[in-house]
């Protein structure tokens, strides 16, 4: 699979632009600001149906304009999908694939799966629990998509359960029955959701510590481990033992919205006691694991995007990552940088083919490809 062709109109800082792009490795060099990264963030969109960076789709807009449109072109299992997305400003989100609407935008997740690699990512080990369930669930979604129909039906249920809660409280009251009943919902979908996020973990944790064995040299010990409070026992019974809290607290305090994925060096916690750059490598451990799992369940590469790797990798990593993603596991890489003598260099040693694509700060729409 790979994107053959993308335009913008009004996306970011880009008024309009069409690009075609290679099968393999394809480059955006620039200076910090040009719009680099916002190329990435509209692949992403293609297949996401959401922004990587900003969750808010009418900031995603050009300023003092009403929408804007992204469109790409795959290559697919040789079929070609056309892929249409616009947002206009305060107006739900249109989602097209092959000129037919979809009737919910979660039917399109999973048809075309990428993988970021972006100096955000450092979230996954700083930031709280929420990053990381995000960060699962965007895996397991895209390759199952009972799971994120689970998903978004144990949300839902999750916001009444808790609007039922501070109901009771307003109107000092309480019934054991209705709350029941989000109790019960909660319990079917949380349930299967917990199941598969058990099985999961143990899949890519093999996965995991391979890969982060070879960018370390197997000189760590390292382990990621899930964090569920239905591992010590059954959703009903927690449920049952919580309910004065939720009663105090106005929220559910117990389900699979509390799940996390703990990171440890050798028994340590990773945020705590590793260095920047042990971190860093746990993150490409983390995507790359990301990436192969998801290789496996398609049995087809997913389109990889780089972001900024250079400016913030040590030497060492970015040969790392470059060798890996432009060997035979790989097929199509987006990839962005501020030196394009650099990247030249470096892929012209390398057995694939490539397109160069300089970006003009102050004018980031004219881009003009370069095909080495």
């Amino acid at each position: 699979m790979y994107l053959e062709h993308l335009s913008v109109v009004n996306f970011k800082n880009y008024r309009e632009l069409s690009l075609g792009f290679s099968p393999g490795v394809n480059c955006f060099v620039g200076h910090n600001g040009a719009g680099k990264t916002n190329l990435l963030d509209a692949v992403y969109y293609l297949s996401f149906c959401k922004s990587y960076f900003n969750s808010f789709d009418n900031q995603n807009i050009l300023h003092n304009e009403d929408m804007f449109v992204i469109q790409g072109i795959f290559q697919k299992d040789g079929k070609t999908e056309e892929i249409y997305c616009a947002q206009k400003r305060n107006d739900r989100k249109q989602f097209k694939r092959n000129k037919k609407d979809y009737g919910r935008l979660s039917e399109h997740i999973g048809l075309l799966p990428v993988v970021m690699i972006s100096p955000t990512d450092i979230e996954l080990v700083i930031e709280g629990s929420e990053v990381r369930r995000k960060f699962v669930d965007s895996i397991l979604s895209q390759v199952d998509s009972a799971y994120l129909d689970d998903l978004i039906e144990y949300n839902k249920v999750l916001l009444q359960r808790n609007a039922m809660l501070k109901k009771f409280y307003e109107s000092r009251s309480w019934d054991k029955t209705l709350i029941s009943i989000w109790d019960e919902q909660m319990i079917a979908k949380g349930s299967n959701i917990f199941k598969k996020r058990e099985a999961f973990t143990k899949e890519f944790s093999t996965l995991f510590n391979s890969i982060y064995a070879e960018i370390s040299g197997s000189r760590e010990t390292i382990e990621l481990k899930y964090s569920s409070q239905l591992l010590e026992d059954d959703f009903a019974s927690l449920l049952t033992k919580s309910e004065s809290k939720d009663r105090a607290v106005l929220y559910s305090t117990t389900g699979i919205h509390k799940d996390d994925w703990l990171f440890f060096k050798e028994g340590y916690s990773l945020k705590k006691f590793a260095s920047q750059g042990q971190q860093k490598s746990f993150i490409i451990a983390l995507k790359l694991a990301q990436f192969f799992f998801l290789k496996k369940h398609y049995q087809s590469p997913p389109i990889m995007l780089l972001d900024d790797i250079f400016d913030k990798l040590d030497e060492e990593r970015v040969s790392y990552l470059i060798n890996m993603v432009t060997g035979p596991e790989f097929e199509q890489v987006f990839i962005t940088d501020t030196n394009q003598n650099r990247m030249k260099e470096l892929l012209e040693k390398k057995d694939k083919e490539y397109k160069i694509f300089p970006i003009s700060q102050g004018s980031p729409q004219q881009v003009e490809p370069n095909l080495a």
